[in-house]
């Protein structure tokens, strides 16, 4: 899709950053989960997951710290496509992985109480406001237009 903010070279790079960073900020949230045994624990939505499970709901569910494995592999897709060269569909596809993966932070348990007095701690704390801020700067950049 000639226009969009993903095929103009500034852009694209700038996503393909944004998404790597983000992405490495994934894989530490899902190291650090399934090593800790902090399973996904979305109240909102009424679903929790189970410590002893969380290798396996790091699949599908994601962990405390974060996406689903699913996903980090579809963004890793998307990233090295766009990387190659301008693809409208791998910039929508990381726009929306991020706005899905920013709103996963708010409604996960564990992102709140990463910023509360009892909760900061010198690794999760930079991880999950990281992996946050990266998620919402995909979502700008894979989504806007120019």
């Amino acid at each position: 899709m000639e226009g969009s903010y993903a095929s103009s070279v500034d852009g694209r790079h700038r996503l393909v950053a944004i998404s790597a960073a983000q992405l490495a900020a994934g894989v530490a949230g899902q190291v650090i989960a399934v090593r800790d045994r902090r399973p996904f624990d979305t109240p909102l939505l009424g679903q929790r997951g189970r410590p002893e499970d969380v290798v396996r709901d790091s699949v599908f569910n994601g962990t405390a710290l974060s996406a689903p494995l699913v996903m980090l592999l579809v963004q890793a897709a998307a990233t090295v496509r766009l990387a190659k060269g301008p693809s409208a569909v791998a910039g929508r596809t990381l726009g929306v992985l991020g706005t899905t993966m920013a709103c996963g932070y708010l409604l996960e348990r564990e992102f709140p109480r990463a910023f509360s007095r009892a909760g900061l701690d010198p690794v999760v704390t930079p991880i999950a406001s990281g992996g946050f801020a990266l998620a919402v700067a995909m979502a700008r950049s894979g989504l806007r237009r120019s």
